[in-house]
């Protein structure tokens, strides 16, 4: 009997979960690249919307613990890419998670998968793991044992702009020219290179249907991270640091250290922190039989630091760490009933008419925040900024993932974009920490040119009404000054292109 003959990579369809996370985010192009039909598992299909590659995938809207969202997008699939991982889960996350993996790999079972492909973490052998870390070993062992073969990736710290590893070794470096520690910045790690990590996840999509096992993956180098420090201030042009561990820094002292000196929030870095307690390298790179190394073998240490720096100088970075919701934050679109929840709805609106185009006007909006600031009281945002990050909150270190343009689902300091029309509007949706759910709205209004603001606060409780008036005093001066500088600015940028008008006609 004739056997069907194999599909070609064009005929193949990939589904990935995680999509708008940072790993997802940026291993769909890379299928795209190699020819896979793609399609997504999204609990938001708007988040997506302003991808380069969104037209080019098929959208399944559903939840990963959902049976019937899991069987509509796994319909006709040859390899499932399973990227869910919470790092900011609350207690009781690794039983959430392992019954979400049992749920994939029984869904993947069902619909004839060929192959599942699970990027988890790396760990060293017989030794009492962090919860994070070992959750991740059980994910792999629930998907290995699905009946679906699973090509479970085990990486380290993971070097690429915009991924949480990096940027905690970017901003400790940066900001701490001498620095005290912790004694795991001794313990020895082999990190990895985003692109290798995206070689790998492709590649394992054509493994032969009988492999069923775990892969180290890991770069060339095996280094402390205080060499690794090092390594990143040589690359940055940086004075070599001075460290000092200590053995007084427990992971969740230490954790709490690096939320207020880098962006990475401590419930975030926590997890982190934790795996760093361990020496972490590879124990084989069996992978390297099935997925041929690039001509120029795996990526250095210090290229993949300079590849980073110069996504970030170029405004290149495609996705970020927070690409991820803050857990607790709401999930669902403003609302626009004034009744919502049977509770009330607060606002503060204001407008002024501008001396600009809409789009001139719109340039300065989709701008706001991260190194320009908030248009007025630098010091009033930086503080409350201070204080979210106090109360383990994500405060306004997370910037922006690019300096002029914005995206559905995007971080921006303690905001995440909502929705974003050009020309029309800006939704950001509040994800400090506050007794309620608050969004701000930066629209503009078309002839003449107006500029209208509003901010909404669904108070929680008691406790929320009582936040809503002690701050409402401070909103005349704090909004107030943000429309007039809004409309000043966008004022400025009119003028600077009448000017340069006639310049322009005289050359």
């Amino acid at each position: 009997m004739d056997q069907p003959a194999p599909k070609s990579p064009k005929q193949r369809r990939a589904l990935v979960t995680g999509a708008t996370g940072y790993i997802g985010g940026r291993l769909v192009p890379e299928l795209l690249k190699a020819g896979f039909t793609v399609r997504v598992l999204v609990r938001q299909a708007a988040k997506l919307r302003d991808q380069s590659w969104a037209a080019d995938v098929e959208v399944t809207v559903g939840d990963a613990s959902d049976d019937e969202a899991l069987a509509q997008a796994m319909a006709d699939v040859d390899v499932a890419y399973y990227l869910l991982h919470s790092l900011a889960m609350g207690e009781g996350f690794e039983r959430v998670e392992l019954n979400m993996a049992k749920g994939f790999g029984a869904a993947a079972k069902k619909a004839d998968v060929d192959r599942i492909v699970y990027l988890g973490g790396l760990a060293p052998e017989a030794t009492i793991l962090s919860p994070h870390l070992q959750s991740r070993l059980e994910v792999g062992v629930a998907l290995r044992t699905s009946g679906v073969p699973t090509a479970e990736l085990r990486a380290a710290v993971i070097i690429g702009s915009g991924s949480a590893s990096f940027e905690m070794l970017r901003y400790l470096t940066e900001r701490l020219p001498a620095m005290v520690t912790p004694r795991w910045v001794r313990n020895r790690i082999q990190p990895i290179a985003i692109r290798d990590v995206l070689r790998y996840l492709v590649g394992s999509a054509d493994l032969p249907s009988d492999i069923n096992r775990s892969f180290d993956i890991g770069g060339p180098d095996v280094l402390t991270y205080q060499e690794m420090m090092q390594r990143y201030a040589q690359a940055a042009g940086l004075t070599k640091r001075v460290i000092v561990p200590v053995p007084v820094l427990t992971p969740t002292l230490s954790s709490h250290w690096m939320g207020l000196i880098t962006p990475v929030p401590a419930e975030i870095a926590k997890p982190l922190v934790e795996s760093l307690r361990y020496e972490v390298v590879t124990h084989e790179h069996d992978i390297d039989a099935f997925v041929p190394l690039p001509p120029d073998g795996l990526i250095g240490i210090d290229r993949a630091v300079e590849l980073a720096l110069r996504r970030i100088k170029d405004a290149d970075v495609t996705t970020r760490w927070s690409n991820a919701s803050v857990r607790g934050a709401p999930s669902d679109p403003l609302p626009t009933d004034p009744d919502w929840a049977g509770g009330s709805l607060y606002t503060d609106e204001r407008e002024r008419e501008v001396d600009a185009t809409p789009e001139e006007l719109w340039r300065v909006i989709e701008g706001i925040g991260g190194e320009r600031g908030w248009y007025s009281f630098p010091m009033a945002w930086q503080f409350r900024g201070l204080l979210d990050r106090l109360g383990g909150g994500v405060g306004l270190r997370r910037g922006r993932r690019d300096p002029n343009r914005l995206m559905v689902g995007d971080s921006l300091d303690f905001w995440r974009v909502e929705e974003r029309i050009p020309d029309e509007l800006l939704r950001l949706r509040a994800e400090m920490r506050l007794p309620g759910l608050a969004w701000l709205e930066l629209s503009i209004l078309q002839a003449p040119t107006r500029y209208h603001q509003r901010a909404i606060f669904h108070p929680r409780g008691l406790f929320g009404h009582m936040y809503w008036w002690s701050v409402s005093p401070f909103h005349g001066v704090v909004f107030g000054s943000m429309v007039r500088n809004i409309s000043q600015a966008a004022e400025a940028v009119h003028a600077e292109n009448e000017e340069s008008e006639p310049m322009a006609a005289l050359r």
